[in-house]
């Protein structure tokens, strides 16, 4: 199993079909107004064109489009925007800070400016610090007072759930990765039906 086919099922099988109904309408409404709302709400440019390059690193170009193609930097920002709250944000802002610091100490250059091969070393770190961190909150849980304090999740886990629900909810995703099947907008329940003779027959 390739890296795209074990993300579409982890979108399938844990983004959306669990995902709570008031979260996935809202899902659902930034995918609707990500081609009406061009204008950035949260990020700068400089961030926006760092999550396209983090977006697309994780979810590339191939025989299929990649996160790029379906607006996955626009539908981020809308959602940090109108879903998020302020420490949230900040803590995604901050994440991305980190990523371009890495890069920097790395390879003297921004991440958007790197190689393929270096953002895949940076991705490599971020995997790795997810695992970390998920490993830390397991063995040592926060508690009420302190999760007031910090985020629920670390940045990178924050980007990935947020990358592919702007893919999977995407008509491209939705359509050509997970094969949904578009739903008509109406039925016709009396049908006109062919008899065994030529003629028609009625239900």
């Amino acid at each position: 199993m390739n890296r795209r086919d074990a993300l579409r099922l982890l979108a399938a099988g844990a983004a959306v079909p669990m995902m709570p109904h008031n979260l996935l309408a809202a899902f659902r409404e930034a995918r609707l107004a990500v081609g009406s709302s061009p204008a950035l709400g949260t990020l700068n440019p400089h961030q926006e064109a760092t999550v396209t390059a983090l977006a697309e690193a994780i979810l590339p170009r191939t025989d299929t489009p990649g996160a790029s193609d379906v607006g996955a930097s626009h539908f981020i920002d809308l959602m940090l925007t109108e879903w998020y709250d302020e420490p949230d944000r900040a803590h995604f802002q901050k994440g991305l800070e980190d990523v371009d610091a890495r890069s920097q100490a790395l390879f003297a250059h921004d991440f958007v400016s790197c190689s393929p091969l270096q953002q895949s070393e940076i991705l490599t770190w971020l995997g790795q610090q997810m695992t970390a961190e998920t490993e830390r909150r397991t063995d040592h849980p926060i508690s009420v007072t302190a999760s007031e304090a910090e985020p629920v999740e670390g940045f990178y886990l924050m980007f990935r759930r947020l990358t592919l629900n702007a893919y999977y909810t995407s008509e491209v995703g939705a359509t050509q990765e997970l094969h949904f099947e578009i739903i008509p907008e109406r039925h016709e329940g009396c049908a006109e039906l062919p008899a065994a003779d030529g003629g028609t027959t009625h239900p």
